[in-house]
């Protein structure tokens, strides 16, 4: 059984920073892509950023480039999202979420693998 679990949300004020972490287990992921994704009230679910296991090699949409820093811990089995210069519309609801390709996809349909979700909120 594979197991995501996302920590490290909360509320912020505008220009400011949160880390979110997301522990994986209960498979291999060695050649796997870990990404996260957020959804914000009555938007659609939507990638964020995504990074492959082996090789750290990473992708961003380009609302967050320069903000945001995807980075993995292999002896931890942990993901990271290191979000700086954040913005009332980063406020959502994020989601780690793992796929079995070891390709990067931004399509929610190509991750089998979701943790629960993580709240984060920008105040103005």
């Amino acid at each position: 059984q594979v197991q995501l679990v996302e920590s490290g949300g909360g509320l912020v004020q505008a220009g400011g920073s949160l880390r979110l972490s997301c522990a994986a287990s209960g498979r291999t992921f060695s050649r796997d892509v870990v990404g996260w994704f957020r959804q914000a009230p009555g938007k659609e679910r939507e990638f964020v950023a995504g990074i492959t296991w082996r090789t750290g090699t990473t992708y961003y949409t380009d609302s967050v480039k320069g903000r945001f820093t995807i980075s993995r811990d292999s002896a931890k089995s942990t993901i990271y999202l290191q979000m700086n210069s954040l913005k009332p519309e980063d406020t959502a609801v994020y989601y780690c979420a793992a796929s079995i390709l070891p390709i990067i996809y931004t399509s929610r349909s190509r991750y089998n693998y979701w943790g629960q979700g993580t709240q984060v909120t920008v105040s103005f």
